[in-house]
């Protein structure tokens, strides 16, 4: 018999055998205990993700600096695990009450023992808002919107 999985993929079933089982006595209990205490370890939060950050599938996007002064901005993309060198365009975007800026970029940098971070001067007004950047071969993330 088939059927498909969560993911839509489709996986084989073998029907159950009619092998005899062996019967044990508190065994179920402690099986469930086990289950219920891994699941909660499964499903806690692995942590919050900072402020003006942006958590990837393939990473974490963060955008640093003073809202409403002029001061350094950072775009910083750490990426998780292992894996070939790639080649990312960093920059940012900013809003207020009124307007949703156009982006603005910092420049592209490749990423050096999983990392890529480039920085600017900006000037900032208080009441607006920053989030950073990444553009990887035409598609762009972004992280939360830093308000002051």
């Amino acid at each position: 018999m088939r059927g498909a999985d969560a993911t839509g993929a489709h996986t084989a079933h073998t029907a159950p055998t009619a092998a005899p089982r062996a019967r044990t006595t508190g065994g179920t209990a402690l099986t469930v205990t086990v289950l219920t205490v891994g699941a909660l370890f499964v499903l806690a939060p692995v942590g919050l993700t900072p402020r003006g950050c942006g958590d990837l599938s393939g990473g974490r996007l963060c955008v640093t600096g003073p809202i409403g002064d002029t001061g350094g901005f950072t775009v910083r993309y750490v990426r998780h695990g292992a894996g070939p060198g790639l080649s990312v365009r960093l920059g940012y975007q900013r809003k207020d009450e009124r307007i949703t800026a156009f982006p603005d970029w910092f420049g592209t940098s490749p990423t050096r023992s999983g990392r890529a971070e480039l920085s600017r001067t900006i000037a900032t007004l208080p009441g607006e808002c920053i989030r950073g950047l990444l553009d990887h071969r035409g598609r762009v993330f972004v992280t939360e919107w830093l308000c002051s």
